[in-house]
């Protein structure tokens, strides 16, 4: 049993956005069928011992196109989890471009950890998040985090850095931050090609991106360095933690289990990514075997193996085909994360006794 379980619902693989890196498949109107997300949270509760936490998610598509879905998906696992024992937790990742009344209802809820899609600075978001019609969404998207922020709904940005937009990074963040935002999460294209001369400017970024993220604080946050000093400080509530099949999982809307949502794709019926078996089989989700940890003649030999996020497999997996190994960006990311958090940490410390 579980002390925690992750639960990702991939509601809809519709969109009303036609983002150029969108990793999640084409954009159909299959919706998850109601009868197989209650299935989900019922396995997952199963899954968790008492007392415990089912951490559920929504993904898509754009899951708020099925708004009323989520809503009554919640209102079951508020239900399931009371009956149990067990707490709840809400997250949803939403394009921000969405503000019907259910929509927004969602969102606001006081519980709904939100995280909206943004890429910062108007010209960086334009250029790969637009509509069908090539029009960019930047200033949908603005208003909507306007008016969540001013109605005092916290919410966290996630803006996906490219080889080309990089260097733009730093004034991404202050922008955002300008507008009210207080954390942004940074998530490198993994499934862009970044070559040896990109992977230099990232470590050159990270140095900047750091001095930013420490005259911040302790108002504002960047998840690259949050994380990194939960590490240092050996504080694990706040450290990246991945399931991956075992104690965190996503369903897809046909109902096949994936380890990790960002692996879920176009879901073709015969794919070595899934999990086995179907949400609608079985009475819990215990059983299913660990992955491998990272390999040993890869990252065994590295003394930042302990506070290094190269565990992410789903991330290892889509580098190098090998849920074990990362490659060279991930681990030059990492490297350069850590040293500015220890370096602005031993700074502290020097100046005024802090300790992490």
């Amino acid at each position: 049993m579980y002390a925690r379980f992750g639960l990702t619902l991939a509601l809809t693989r519709a969109c009303n956005l036609r983002c150029a890196y969108c990793y999640a498949g084409a954009k159909t109107r299959q919706t998850l069928p109601e009868c197989f997300g209650r299935k989900a949270i019922d396995r997952a509760v199963r899954s968790i011992a008492p007392g415990g936490l089912l951490d559920l998610g929504f993904f898509g598509g754009e899951p708020l196109l099925e708004a009323d879905l989520a809503a009554r998906l919640i209102d079951y696992a508020e239900q399931r989890t009371a009956e149990s024992g067990a707490s709840l937790s809400l997250t949803l990742t939403t394009n921000g471009t969405l503000t019907t009344e259910q929509a927004w209802a969602i969102m606001i809820r006081p519980e709904m950890e939100l995280a909206v899609s943004c890429d910062g600075l108007p010209e960086i978001h334009d250029r790969y998040r637009r509509d069908p019609n090539g029009s960019g969404s930047f200033e949908r998207v603005r208003e909507t985090m306007s008016r969540l922020l001013a109605s005092g709904k916290d919410l966290r940005v996630v803006m996906v850095v490219r080889p080309d937009t990089v260097e733009a990074l730093p004034d991404c963040v202050a922008y955002l931050w300008g507008l009210g935002v207080r954390r942004v999460e940074p998530s490198l294209d993994l499934w862009s090609q970044w070559s040896r001369s990109d992977i230099g400017r990232l470590t050159q970024v990270v140095r900047k991106l750091a001095r930013i993220w420490q005259k911040g604080l302790p108002d504002h946050g960047i998840t690259w360095f949050d994380e990194k000093a939960a590490y240092l400080a050996r504080w694990p509530s706040l450290r990246n933690r991945c399931g991956f099949g075992t104690g965190e999982l996503a369903v897809a809307t046909s109902g096949r289990l994936y380890p990790c949502e960002r692996l879920i794709g176009d879901d073709p019926p015969e794919t070595d990514l899934a999990l086995p078996g179907h949400v609608a089989d079985g009475k819990d989700f215990l059983g299913f075997t660990e992955a491998a940890p990272r390999c040993q003649s890869t990252c065994g030999g590295c003394a930042m193996m302990d506070v290094c996020n190269t565990f992410c497999r789903c991330g290892n997996y889509i580098r190098t085909g090998d849920v074990t190994r990362p490659d060279g960006l991930l681990c030059a990311w990492n490297q350069a994360c850590l040293q500015e958090t220890a370096r602005i940490a031993a700074e502290a410390m020097r100046i005024d006794g802090t300790v992490l």
